[in-house]
């Protein structure tokens, strides 16, 4: 029903653009303000938004590129966190309809003491679920693997620490990575974003957007991320389910050499885990996604910034294709900006004053 009306609307605003293409600024303006002037009339000194309202400024953000300069009643920001509150709103009511799922917890009690096993004997799980149950605990080996596990993501081992930094220093130029992450969209389903980062300069390889990802979509992604013998050396990738025997044979076909991360370990494939929590930062965290069509376009615009605009610190401040420096041309001229991913970042030039 909400999926409809949002789609409703969104081809509405695009008939009227097209009706009165000679006015379409003027309408949907007046459009816009009408609406704000209709929640303001309610009586009320806050206005309240109603799921109608919220769906008419989601749908007019899709069609209509000036829609935040006519936004009074509630900030630009508040749009995009709607989509993000009902998404949650949507998927804990299906988890209400289920019941309760996993396990119960394990009391806290119970897992401080683990914790206190650990740092006190650097014991394994058998060894500690004997001592729990010499003191009546009913707890299994199975629950008390999990939290070892969680233990030592919080606190990983130095000495492996120091190794895989080593490898990847001496390695970076022979190294890529891929993963996936989820995109929430605005008719309730989850994409999944597929890229292919190379170590060296933290290029962005290639990057797609699926609902239904398979091992055979995988192995064609990768085969348009590295033509014509192109692949570098290694390929780090972590244990999810779709990295199947079928997906490492293509890595092996390719020329690369598999190297799948530990266990629950994302900080052994470090790059793809950092561009994931910037472009989520840095794009995903402002825009609501209506479609896979939506999300390819904005990560392709956030790429084309990510590689010739945004300076990296671990990039000595360069960008990945090594912006250049640019002095100043004359004593006239002035720093310019030229908006980038629809104006949410910026790239500031030299321009000679008119």
């Amino acid at each position: 029903m909400w999926r409809a009306f949002i789609l409703f609307l969104t081809v509405l605003v695009q008939l009227i653009r097209a009706v009165c293409k000679s006015r379409d600024e003027l309408v949907l303006e007046n459009l816009a303000l009408r609406q704000q002037v209709a929640a303001l009339n309610l009586g009320r000194r806050k206005p309240k938004l109603h799921d109608a309202d919220r769906a008419f400024w989601v749908a007019l953000r899709r069609s209509w590129p000036r829609w935040a300069s006519r936004l009074v009643v509630v900030k630009p920001e508040t749009v995009v966190d709607w989509q993000r509150r009902r998404f949650r709103r949507y998927w804990t009511k299906i988890s209400k309809r289920r019941g309760r799922p996993g396990r119960p917890r394990v009391d806290a009690e119970i897992r401080d003491l683990i914790s206190r096993m650990v740092r006190e004997n650097h014991w394994g799980a058998p060894r500690i679920l004997g001592e729990l149950q010499k003191f009546g605990l009913v707890v299994s080996e199975t629950t008390v693997s999990r939290y070892l596990r969680r233990l030592r993501e919080r606190n990983p081992d130095p000495d492996v620490v120091r190794r895989w930094v080593a490898f990847l220093r001496n390695h970076k130029a022979a190294i890529a990575g891929m993963d996936f992450f989820t995109v929430p969209t605005a008719t309730m389903n989850v994409l999944y974003g597929f890229f292919v980062v190379h170590h060296d300069r933290r290029h962005i390889l290639h990057f797609n957007a699926t609902y239904h990802p398979t091992a055979q979509w995988v192995i064609q992604q990768l085969r348009e991320a590295f033509p014509f013998e192109a692949a570098p050396r290694h390929l780090i990738f972590d244990r999810d389910s779709i990295f199947c025997p079928a997906v490492v044979e293509c890595v092996t076909a390719l020329g690369m050499e598999p190297n799948r991360t530990a266990y629950r370990s994302p900080w052994q494939n470090p790059l793809a885990e950092r561009w994931v929590g910037t472009l989520r930062r840095e794009l995903l965290d402002h825009v609501v996604v209506l479609s896979q069509r939506h999300l390819v376009e904005l990560v392709n615009s956030f790429l084309r910034y990510y590689h010739e605009d945004r300076c990296h610190l671990g990039l000595e401040r360069d960008t990945p294709d090594r912006r250049p420096v640019t002095p100043r041309p004359s004593p006239h001229a002035k720093i310019v900006a030229l908006p980038r991913v629809g104006g949410l970042h910026h790239r500031y030039v030299w321009r000679e004053a008119a």
